[in-house]
């Protein structure tokens, strides 16, 4: 038997492969499950953008090697894009990279700057990767609790000095996953001015930047002043372009950082497949962009309030997530997060995710992923209320 490496020997089966691993089953056991765990949008791709991919296929120019860095044109989009979204002006040759997918970029962005001994600061709850990327580099994660108490953003004063300084990375993720929390400018200030103060990367997960509800206008990190030069943001055409299976991102920001990740990524992978940069910039130029951004905005806000609604019928007090598609909700007494689900699972076929799946602090919570339509949320809700009430 081969033998794995120490570092692979060190690393938890993945939440979300476990997850499916679990509806895998009951669906062999002839179970009618519904499925609210995976944050995978159902609705389909626009079809400005299939139609784009179905002229680009074709085309034997596209078939070959991409440039290392990206093609011009879609680095250049995603420039204008940032430009017209955030007011933001962006160096396309400098100060964007693209990626296969936004996690690609999110792992190796630790292998770009941790070496042993060195510490990331990473959210808890938070998105696995963080902590994983940091963990397979040689370093260690360093948990920022994330709580209801303070909105969910980590309290930088709580910081010891001395993690400070053997910081090489601060991760943050707002709209946040999994708990649906938003940041504003005052708390992207306070980041910025704790990176500067400790030498810190900051890398920004802004991958539900367009979901945000009740008013509230998409933020970059990147608009507050001085940003670019400690801050990169990671970015996906998966969440707003329901894109997630045709893995395309960018990472925008610091020349300096992007320059080291980029020269990482060139010596392990050989960039995007062309016709789908090309289908990228369809997606961030094309006059229905906004319109279509605007009616996906509109279903998971109706979505959550379907969701919200319920579980407040049903006794809970369920949290009225401002961002990204997800409900982060407390777990009945004499639950772990764990079996919680479980039971929902086997008792209902309704697949949620442990809060535990997300961190220590992710404890005591449940998340639900708004990535069905209204019948079957409806239909997931009266199920739970058959099997469990919070009070």
């Amino acid at each position: 038997m081969f033998e794995p490496a120490e570092r692979v020997k060190r690393l938890p089966r993945y939440l979300f492969a476990e997850i499916d691993r679990k509806i895998r089953e009951k669906v062999a056991q002839g179970v009618d499950v519904i499925r609210l765990g995976i944050g995978d949008p159902d609705s389909p791709t626009p079809d400005f953008i299939i139609k784009r991919m179905e002229s680009e296929a074709g085309r034997p120019q596209n078939h070959n090697y991409p440039p290392d860095e990206g093609l011009d044109e879609f680095k250049q989009a995603v420039a204008d894009y940032y430009a017209e979204r955030h007011q933001v002006e962006l160096d396309p040759e400098r100060e964007v990279l693209p990626l296969i997918g936004s996690k690609e970029g999110i792992a190796h962005i630790s292998f770009s700057f941790i070496d042993p001994g060195d510490l990331s600061l990473v959210p808890d709850p938070g998105y696995p990767v963080y902590s994983i990327g940091a963990q397979l580099a040689g370093g260690e994660p360093y948990y920022m609790p994330l709580t209801e108490e303070n909105n969910y953003l980590p309290r930088f004063d709580r910081i010891p000095a001395d993690i400070a300084a053997r910081a090489k990375l601060l991760f943050l993720n707002y709209p946040n996953n999994p708990t649906g929390a938003v940041a504003g400018p005052e708390f992207f200030e306070e980041a910025i001015a704790f990176a500067r103060e400790n030498n810190l990367l900051v890398c920004h997960d802004a991958a539900y930047s367009e979901l945000v509800f009740g008013g509230l206008r998409p933020l970059s990190i990147l608009e507050i002043p001085g940003a670019g030069s400690v801050a990169i943001e990671f970015n996906s055409l998966s969440k707003t372009f329901n894109m997630t299976g045709w893995r395309i991102g960018y990472a925008v920001g610091s020349v300096g950082a992007l320059e080291v990740l980029g020269r990482f990524k060139t010596n392990i992978d050989s960039g995007l497949f062309k016709a789908i940069q090309r289908c990228g910039v369809e997606a961030l130029t094309n006059p229905a962009r906004d319109s279509f951004i605007d009616s996906l905005r509109g279903l998971y806000s109706r979505r959550r309030e379907i969701v919200i609604d319920g579980l407040q019928r049903l006794g809970w007090p369920a949290l009225a997530s401002r961002g990204a598609f997800y409900i982060w909700a407390p777990v009945p007494a004499g639950y772990s997060s764990q079996e919680f689900v479980t039971r929902l699972l086997d008792e209902t076929g309704v697949v949620v995710t442990p809060g535990r799946g997300f961190g220590e602090h992710g404890e005591g919570y449940f998340r639900i992923a708004l990535t069905v339509g209204e019948d079957r949320l409806r239909e997931a809700i009266e199920r739970i209320g058959k099997s469990v009430r919070f009070a």
